[in-house]
């Protein structure tokens, strides 16, 4: 399976000739080259996971492309399959399963809203914004937030700790200038090393084999 990373928190993952996307939101730049897409996942409702205008742009070119989401997505105005923690969906040669329930708290003041991490193929894995994880079942790729409102780094390299893959790269984000973003991936570089595992660097456009 081959993952592509595009800004901040969207992922294109390729297998068998076939697509899925993952959290096209407002930091990322239009997706493109979407023949074979089976289906598309956003975690949640916040607008750098998904926006209207991304997923017109991916249903131009794919029309009737499934779109899967929590409940709190489709109130928002999405056109979604809701899903919950503990579904499982098949697309193609896709099998996912979702975890976790809640997004991270950014403050007392902002409403906790639901959030899906998405188990894909019981080899790669994605929290969403969150820190939940898929049981105790080894990870074999790990898309590890390190950047946002809610984030504490301490806390993203607890949560690698906790997950111990057998790899990992860092994704969502935008939100950190350069020295910030090298900073935060040399940290979760060390999380992953601790486990045996191993740290890629992934800009956007960069893709791994999983």
């Amino acid at each position: 399976m081959r993952i592509t990373k595009h800004e901040h928190a969207c992922l294109r993952l390729e297998l068998e000739d076939r697509q899925l996307i993952i959290d096209p939101g407002g930091f990322t730049l239009p997706l493109e080259d979407l023949h074979g897409l089976v289906a598309v996942v956003i975690t949640h409702e916040h607008a750098d996971h998904w926006t209207p205008q991304q997923l017109a742009h991916i249903r131009a070119q794919v029309p009737d492309v499934p779109m899967y989401g929590t409940a709190g997505v489709a109130a928002a105005g999405a056109d979604v399959t809701v899903v919950s923690p503990g579904d499982t969906v098949t697309a193609g040669p896709f099998t996912l399963t979702f975890h976790g329930g809640t997004h991270n708290v950014i403050h007392e003041s902002i409403p906790v809203v639901q959030n899906v991490g998405v188990l894909v193929n019981d080899t790669f894995y994605y929290p969403g914004d969150s820190y939940s994880l898929p049981g105790d079942a080894p990870i074999a790729m790990l898309a590890a937030p390190v950047g946002a409102p809610w984030l504490k780094i301490g806390e993203a390299m607890d949560f690698v700790l906790a997950a111990r893959p057998h790899r990992a790269f860092a994704t969502h984000d935008m939100t950190l200038s350069r020295i910030g973003l090298d900073m935060h991936r040399a940290r979760l570089a060390w999380a992953a090393e601790q486990g045996g595992g191993e740290f890629v660097t992934l800009d956007p456009g960069d893709a791994v084999e999983v």
